[in-house]
């Protein structure tokens, strides 16, 4: 018997599909997040904003900052995870 295995999980046992599905979810929200900060550092540089909705945007920006460098830290920083030594 054959078992299909995708990047999307489908094949092997039920504790490597919730790990490779968890990665995908994980890894999606990196990437819109990280286009959220690209889009508001477009408005911020680019954009004609008026004076009241520039300062949201610098507001933004910052609150930003700090959650691209928190995803940086999960995916980058060394660490125990109890996900992983599940069998």
């Amino acid at each position: 018997m054959r078992v299909h295995k995708s990047l999307f999980g489908g094949g092997g046992n039920a504790v490597e599909n919730r790990k490779l599905l968890n990665f995908w979810a994980r890894f999606i929200i990196a990437i819109a997040n990280s286009i959220t900060f690209l889009v508001l550092l477009w408005l911020l540089f680019y954009a004609d904003v008026k004076d009241s909705s520039r300062d949201l945007i610098n507001i933004l920006v910052g609150t930003y900052v700090a959650v691209l460098v928190k995803i940086t830290d999960y995916f980058f920083r060394e660490k125990k995870d109890p996900e992983h030594e599940e069998k």
